[in-house]
């Protein structure tokens, strides 16, 4: 039996079994509890996940690695029958090393632990997610989650220099490297990220950190059209280089959230125009001037405000609010997150990617195409926009039998028609995979095939996931 096996190989102490098993461990973000797996593990050290992969492969025994539990692709859900491989005993910040700027953090660490560990190091994190306090650096790397500050640092793989991960064999694979630099052969640690757990087990990072940001500047403003808001883009990118987050949000979006997010009273009115979330930030001490001043949250605000002068001067947007305080500042961000649209009836949550200037035309057509299949359907249109990210909730109070998958039809069909990605984040778990060829080549899901093959030949990490 597998679980005495692990239990004999681990100990009660890692192993856990039956109704010892906590329901969080197979249940996805947001839905009833799954099928309970076959066991439990929870590691301490890399030895302990070294070990327990070893016994599995031996046994043919299949395995779900498992982090914070906040992605929304099932990627690290059992279907029946697996073990559960939860990194979140195995946490922690190595090492923090000022003069090559970099962290060296264990895979289950919280993400909001290692920014405040790197803030009072007096640096940065380039990689802020609304489940910060939740998800965790591996899933966060399994996953190459991107989040609110990708137009300014890039998504997870730009902050990874150096990986550790365990093979389905049980090899521990380690390169900790802390250099920008380094072309000795093969960036294998590429492969592992974005791999949500189907080539290896993640198990430590070394992360690039960034100049700590003095306090934000933030804004809201109204743009008339799609095409307005990317000719904003353009003027923002280009007249405000501390920009750190550039977010849209649709006429129907922005006028649901704001009726029915309490305590949030909106600064700009909800009518026909786009909205638009600007946050700026410079590093905190960089010197501005000739006698020596630094930025603060002061130069912030007055650079975002002179940039958003000259849009209103151009027409560019018709009205403008910047936030006086941090709760001003909350609030508007409080808008953006949408939480409220949680309370859809049967709310089905799409994260796609298209060509920035092919966003207007797709949230156009995607809502005609919706509207005339089910005429009573709820669409909300909200993103990053920046970095080509638009974020979807489609509501049907009177969803039929299977009918999400026609929804899916419909969302990804359009995806595909105008040469954009099906998951931007959050991945492909088991909910994208019957659409990755939406997004992907024959010859490149082959490629897949071959590398999966090549470091999992018997399939056992994550099956059903992605692939």
């Amino acid at each position: 039996m597998v679980a005495a096996a692990l239990q004999r190989e681990l100990g009660d102490d890692l192993v856990s079994v039956g109704d010892a098993i906590d329901a969080r461990h197979y249940t996805a973000w947001n839905e009833a509890p799954g099928v309970r797996p076959r066991a439990l593990v929870r590691p301490r050290t890399v030895d302990d996940v070294s070990r327990t992969l070893a016994l599995c492969a031996r046994l043919a025994q299949p395995v779900v690695p498992q982090g914070g539990r906040t992605g929304l692709a099932r990627g690290g859900v059992a279907r029946g029958g697996e073990v559960v491989l939860s990194m979140e005993r195995f946490a922690g910040i190595e090492e923090i090393d000022p003069a090559a700027a970099t962290m060296t953090v264990r895979a289950g660490t919280p993400l909001q632990t290692a920014q405040e560990a790197a803030d009072a190091a007096g640096f940065a994190l380039g990689v802020d997610l609304g489940a910060r306090g939740s998800c965790q650096i591996g899933g966060n790397i399994a996953t190459n989650a991107g989040g609110t500050r990708a137009i300014r640092y890039g998504l997870m793989r730009e902050q990874v220099l150096g990986l550790e991960a365990v093979l389905a064999d049980g090899t521990v694979v380690t390169s900790l490297n802390r250099m920008l630099k380094n072309n000795a052969g093969y960036d294998w640690k590429q492969l592992f990220i974005g791999s949500e757990g189907t080539l290896g087990v993640i198990t430590r990072a070394v992360l690039r950190l960034h100049p700590k940001l003095a306090a934000p500047a933030t804004a809201l403003c109204r743009a008339a059209s799609y095409d307005a808001v990317v000719k904003l883009w353009d003027r923002v990118r280009a007249g405000l280089p501390s920009v750190v987050s550039f977010e849209a949000m649709w006429p129907e979006f922005y006028g649901f959230v704001t009726a029915h997010t309490p305590g949030v009273t909106a600064p700009l009115a909800a009518d026909d125009g786009f909205v638009v979330l600007v946050e700026c930030a410079f590093a905190a001490g960089a010197k501005v001037s000739a006698q020596g001043d630094a930025h603060g949250a002061a130069d912030a605000q007055a650079a975002l405000e002179a940039c958003l002068a000259g849009c209103l001067e151009d027409g560019l947007i018709d009205d403008a609010a910047l936030a006086t305080s941090a709760r001003q500042a909350a609030n508007m961000w409080t808008l953006r997150e949408g939480l409220a649209i949680d309370t859809l009836p049967h709310l089905i949550n799409f994260d796609v990617s298209l060509p920035v200037g092919q966003i207007g035309v797709f949230a156009e057509r995607c809502r005609a195409a919706l509207a005339q299949r089910w005429p009573h359907a709820v669409s909300l249109f909200f993103g990053h926009i920046g970095d080509s990210n638009v974020h979807l909730g489609v509501s049907l109070a009177d969803l039929p039998a299977h009918g999400e998958a026609a929804v899916d039809a419909v969302v990804y069909g359009m995806v595909r028609e105008l040469g954009g990605s099906i998951s931007a984040e959050h991945g492909i778990g088991q909910l994208k995979r019957p659409w990755l060829g939406h997004s992907r080549s024959a010859a490149e899901i082959d490629l897949m095939r071959r590398i999966k093959t090549a470091l999992d030949p018997s399939g056992m990490l994550n099956p059903g996931k992605v692939l």
